[in-house]
């Protein structure tokens, strides 16, 4: 599954991870911490809409 930010467009791919940030390759959406922000805008995850 994928989730968009829905304010820059950066996508969060629960298969691929974010690396870059220490979010591992297989990581679900709702395991990310609940402090998770864009990488790129920083709002929080209330601000991502599923994407597919």
């Amino acid at each position: 599954m994928k989730y968009t930010c829905d304010v820059c467009g950066w996508t969060y791919d629960e298969a691929v991870g974010d690396p870059d940030n220490g979010i591992a390759p297989g990581t679900k959406w709702e395991d990310l911490p609940a402090d998770f922000t864009c990488p790129l805008c920083g709002v929080g995850k209330d601000q991502f809409s599923k994407s597919e």
